[in-house]
């Protein structure tokens, strides 16, 4: 009787037991944290700011005719000294727009930007007239472009999911102005001509852009600018008092621009800033 006692009490603890780790507390993983990722995807504006290093590039040349003032000889002459050549650096700066496209680590987009450009310069050259040792002549030229414009598009990797390093490329447009003067010492000649040709040319560059959260984004980039040449013909050297017209000798002036433009700016962008990932 009492072995069956002890078994009972055995059955009536391991139960009791049982029934108390029931009703233990349980614990459960917590979910995971919620990532935020940045969406490149959507329109933005911005601004920008940086340097440019520009060669712009005038010429001055003229033909020989039978009739006109000039020796054979001043014709080559006059050409190396009208060859010049301005380098300059300034303050470049303006307004961004764009829309973005992301395909899981592939951003393309399109881009536009209104910048101060502020290129200006001049150079001076003078020269002997080999057939009349010791007379000289004198070319001057002035040449500026005061704004840029491209339309460019952007196509770049993920780096991760906040930077993005792109390639870009497209047109560049500007308006390039030039002012050039002829003078000599022989008799008192005179030429001039001027320039003002609103230029399409091209642009290829790269950056990297970095966001930096609630739809803000900063960039660096480089762009390369090349806006060909522009050209005019005048025919209105005069010499000698009274002057005397020589329209046969016709001279050709030329303007070229091409610059390196790096640069900062910081965009922002209207649309879904973050997408979840877990």
């Amino acid at each position: 009787m009492q072995r069956l006692a002890l078994a009972i009490s055995l059955i009536v603890l391991g139960a009791a037991s049982a029934f108390a780790a029931d009703l233990a507390p349980r614990y459960t993983k917590a979910p995971p944290v919620v990532a935020p990722v940045y969406n490149w995807t959507g329109f933005y504006i911005g601004a920008n700011v940086g340097g440019a290093w520009s060669d712009l590039d005038p010429t001055t040349s003229t033909v020989f005719s039978p009739t006109g003032y000039f020796a054979a000889s001043s014709i080559p002459a006059i050409a190396v000294v009208g060859d010049q050549h301005i380098n300059r650096s300034n303050f470049t700066g303006g307004l961004t727009a764009g829309y973005n496209w992301q395909v899981s680590t592939l951003v393309a987009g399109v881009e536009a930007d209104f910048n101060y450009f502020g290129v200006k310069g001049s150079a001076t050259g003078t020269g002997i007239y080999p057939c009349c040792a010791p007379t000289a002549f004198t070319i001057t030229s002035t040449a500026s472009a005061d704004w840029l414009v491209t339309l460019r598009g952007r196509i770049g990797l993920l780096a991760t999911p906040n930077l993005l390093l792109y390639a870009t490329g497209g047109a560049a447009i500007s308006e390039l102005k030039a002012n050039y003067r002829f003078t000599d010492t022989f008799a008192t000649a005179l030429e001039t001509g001027s320039i003002s040709s609103t230029r399409l040319g091209w642009t290829v560059g790269a950056g990297g852009e970095y966001a930096f959260g609630n739809g803000w984004s900063a960039k660096a980039e480089y762009l390369y600018v090349d806006l060909g040449s522009a050209s005019v013909n005048s025919t209105n050297l005069t010499a000698f008092t009274p002057p005397i017209a020589f329209p046969t000798n016709v001279f050709t002036h030329t303007i070229e621009l091409r610059s390196n433009i790096a640069r900062v700016g910081l965009n922002y962008k209207f649309s879904g800033p973050v997408v979840a990932k877990y």
